[in-house]
């Protein structure tokens, strides 16, 4: 069979598209931007630094493997809602840091780091049933006045969601996603002062708090 020059130009464009079409069908972005609740309880008697770097707060997560669509997931605007929001309610007073560790502002007492270690997935095909799970891991740090380290401690938090009452797989990942991080955000919020250093770091401003009451009252009686 012959084939006219314009005839094979216009199969290799209908090829082309074609595989255009089927690349753009198998790539999905899923962008995150969610609003969560403040926590309501006491607070630490404490001044603190939050510092989010710029990786943080425009974290993508992009996988593209042999046995899976290519995905890209943005995070980073949630989960910069979530932990400035998470954090500002735990302390009497907290201050977001544009930079770190420079410029640190005097009254600062202690500054807090998170870091994203890692973002997993699976879908549907993959659990063998009806929802998709997420598991996000966090490096946390937090540091002194003088940049010290002063304790280092792992958050993970987990998320699912099936995906019969929603319109796509994008939203079902978006939904387990939230989940996860207000999973976080949970864990961020009960489990601060259980890790060890940072519930000697508190009791030692308590007591500093409390003789310096002490000293106050003397003051008073005094006069």
């Amino acid at each position: 069979m012959a084939w006219s020059k314009n005839g094979f130009s216009a199969v290799w464009k209908i090829t082309l598209v074609s595989a255009l079409l089927l690349a753009a069908a198998c790539s999905h972005t899923v962008s995150v931007d969610g609003r969560y609740p403040q926590p309501v309880g006491q607070q630490h008697p404490l001044t603190v630094g939050i510092y989010l770097s710029d990786e943080f707060r425009k974290f993508t997560h992009h996988e593209d493997s042999a046995d899976r669509d290519e995905w890209n997931i943005n995070t980073g605007k949630a989960q910069k809602n979530l932990f400035e929001t998470v954090l500002g309610s735990m302390f009497t007073e907290a201050v977001s840091l544009s930079q770190y560790p420079q410029d640190l502002p005097k009254n600062v007492e202690l500054v807090i780091v998170p870091e994203v270690r890692e973002l997993q997935f699976t879908m549907p095909r993959e659990n063998r049933v009806n929802i998709f799970e997420v598991w996000i891991k966090y490096d946390m740090h937090a540091y002194d006045q003088r940049g010290e380290s002063v304790a280092n401690w792992v958050i993970t938090a987990y998320g699912k969601t099936p995906t019969a009452f929603l319109k796509s797989q994008e939203d079902a990942l978006a939904q387990a996603i939230n989940i996860a991080l207000r999973d976080a955000g949970a864990t961020l919020y009960t489990g601060f002062e259980r890790v060890p250093e940072l519930q000697a770091f508190l009791a030692n401003k308590q007591r500093a708090l409390s003789m310096k009451g002490d000293e106050t009252a003397g003051e008073e009686t005094t006069e």
